[in-house]
C-alpha cells in the first residue's frame, strides 16, 4: 500500500478494544494516536451521550462523518474509530481509500463479557437489560459484519498481539 500519510483505522464492535490496541500500536510504531470518539466530543463541545440525547443518532453520525473526513490530512496516525463508524454513509469507503483498516473481531460472548461492566456509558446499550445484551450484540454484530468484513486485515481474538499488528502495518506500508 502506497500512502504518503500512512493512516491506520482500527475498527470493530464496541468493547472490542479499539482504543487500547490503537494506543499500543501507535506507541510501538512511534506514531500519533487519535480516538475518533474523543475528537467528536472535542468538535461538538459535548460528550457522546449528550450528542445522542440532544441530536439523536442521526445527528451524531453526521458529526462523526465530518470529523472522520478531517483525519485524511493526518500523517503517521493510528485512529480508533467508533463501533458504528464504518457502517454509516461512505465512512468505510473513506477509510479504505485513505489508510489501512484493521478489524478487531470478537465473538458475541466475548463482547458481552466486556460490555456488561460498561453498558451505562454507551448510548446504544444503556437501556438494554443485562439478560438481553448478548441478543442485542449478536443481532447488531451480524448487521455490521458486512462493513467490518471489508477491512484489509481482520484480527481475531480476545487479546491483541501488538508486535504482530506492528509487523502487518509495516508490511502494508513498505516500511
Amino acid at each position: 500500500m502506497k500512502s504518503a500519510n500512512r493512516l491506520v483505522y482500527i475498527i470493530g464492535f464496541m468493547g472490542s478494544g479499539k482504543s487500547t490496541a490503537g494506543r499500543k500500536l501507535a506507541a510501538s510504531l512511534k506514531w500519533a494516536f487519535l480516538d475518533l470518539d474523543r475528537k467528536i466530543e472535542e468538535h461538538a463541545g459535548k460528550t457522546i451521550p449528550d450528542i445522542f440525547r440532544t441530536e439523536g443518532e442521526d445527528g451524531f453520525r453526521k458529526i462523526e462523518a465530518e470529523v472522520l473526513k478531517k483525519t485524511g490530512a493526518l500523517k503517521d496516525t493510528v485512529i480508533a474509530a467508533g463501533g458504528g463508524t464504518p457502517c454509516h454513509g461512505d465512512n468505510m469507503d473513506y477509510m479504505l481509500g485513505t489508510g489501512l483498516t484493521i478489524y478487531l473481531k470478537m465473538t458475541p460472548d466475548q463482547l458481552t463479557k466486556r460490555l456488561l461492566d460498561s453498558s451505562g456509558e454507551r448510548p446504544l446499550i444503556k437501556d438494554i437489560p443485562d439478560n438481553k445484551l448478548q441478543d442485542f450484540i449478536e443481532e447488531k454484530l451480524a448487521d455490521r459484519e458486512k462493513w467490518y468484513g471489508r477491512a484489509k486485515i481482520t484480527y481475531e481474538g480476545f487479546s491483541v498481539n501488538i508486535s504482530l499488528l506492528n509487523t502487518l502495518v509495516k508490511e502494508n506500508f513498505n516500511i
